[in-house]
């Protein structure tokens, strides 16, 4: 039996019975999910599998493994079986298989699905209509009000904004996929009991109660580093295409990129200032084949939503906030206010009368600062009282 017809034939798969042969077969070691899938396209359901022949096992995977699924669990897997059951039977828990009717069809079409999905919040959004909004960590007020304006304006269409629950554009996607009524899922690379990063924490549990938080991970997983890359292939699945916010050239976010196209889906790309490292990693994709895109419109029109919203212009933002959240970490000295300066000024020449709504600074506080900033050489003015950052 293939995949596709475990797909079809899995209904019973929601019974405690069925479940717990699934995370004996997942959480068996020597197994993995590469011998997951080959034993289950040659055997069928987890309760076919646990009932097959040593034989017929060491057939499919090494015989170490098939020893892990005859032999009667131990007190270490038992447990883990018994918490992991204990978790799914809470509030907004679930455990999607890959035979369940549930399990999001997009990911039956890549090259890896997985065989459990852990689920917290509404596991319906899965299968929903979906964009998914990726960027670098460490953004730029403008990179973040971007991708939260974005993503609340495809929310509002009726799309669900997929992202990785990172510092940075991802926390951005979400907020504003929170807004609208599309809402948004949050594709994690930890044990969906971990809570990381704890920055994002409050962010979490809001997804949590109003959209979905998802991980192939089992309970308890911590932050690996090799999970996170692996995980991006489910952000890009789940999604119909891919916007990319704001990259460095060597960032994860391209990642995404490389497996949403292998996967087949549309890249999009918000271009940037030449001056800006995080605009290398979009200039890069759109050159390679990436759609630049200016509005949201631009990426709906490629789309089939519910419906339109009309084209949105360059976005006004509320820098204050954004960039007074986004310099909470290495700011030295206490110069806290030169550093608002510099990160609301971006990578493009700005007048001093934007900045000075930007930092919410009065005109005078505001002149000594670029003073101060102009003599240290860490910004330069231009003709028209305009002022660009060096670096």
């Amino acid at each position: 039996m293939d995949i596709s017809s475990q797909h079809e034939h899995g209904a019973d798969d929601r019974d405690p019975a069925s479940l717990e042969a699934w995370l004996r077969l997942t959480l068996a070691d020597g197994i993995g999910p590469e011998g997951g899938r080959r034993l289950l396209a040659a055997f069928g359901l987890p309760g076919h599998v646990l009932k097959a022949g040593r034989a017929a096992l060491e057939a499919v995977v090494t015989p170490r493994a098939a020893a892990a699924l005859l032999g009667t669990p131990g007190a270490v897997q038992r447990a883990r079986i018994a918490a992991t059951l204990a978790w799914a039977q809470q509030p907004g828990h679930a455990i999607v298989t890959l035979a369940d009717p549930q399990y999001p069809s997009s990911l039956l079409n890549i090259a890896d699905p997985p065989l459990l999905l852990y689920v917290r919040g509404n596991a319906a959004l899965l299968r929903a209509e979906a964009l998914a909004v990726v960027g670098s960590r460490n953004a730029t007020a403008q990179g973040q009000a971007h991708a939260e304006r974005f993503s609340e304006q495809a929310s509002r269409a009726g799309l669900a904004i997929v992202s990785g629950l990172a510092l940075g554009i991802d926390a951005a996607a979400h907020e504003g996929g929170l807004r609208g009524p599309g809402s948004t899922v949050a594709v994690i690379g930890t044990g969906i009991d971990i809570d990381y990063p704890l920055r994002n924490r409050a962010l979490a549990q809001r997804i949590a109660q109003q959209g979905c938080i998802v991980s192939e991970y089992p309970l308890g997983m911590p932050p690996l580093a090799a999970n996170f890359p692996r995980r991006n292939r489910l952000i890009s699945g789940l999604a119909r295409a891919v916007l990319v916010v704001e990259a460095a050239a060597q960032s994860g976010s391209l990642i995404t990129a490389r497996m949403a196209a292998e996967q087949g889906r549309d890249v999009f790309a918000i271009p940037g200032s030449i001056h800006s490292p995080l605009a290398k990693g979009c200039h890069q994709l759109i050159r390679q084949g990436a759609k630049l895109v200016e509005t949201v419109q631009d990426i709906l029109e490629e789309m089939p939503v519910a419906r339109r919203i009309p084209a949105v212009a360059a976005m006004a933002t509320d820098e204050v906030q954004a960039c007074r959240s986004g310099i909470e970490k290495g700011v030295e000295n206490g110069d806290a206010e030169a550093a608002v300066v510099m990160h609301a000024m971006g990578f493009d020449p700005v007048d001093s009368d934007t900045l000075a709504l930007r930092c919410k600074l009065d005109a005078a506080r505001l002149s000594g600062l670029l003073l101060m900033l102009e003599l240290e050489g860490r910004i330069e003015v231009l003709p028209g009282g305009r002022y660009r950052r060096l670096g």
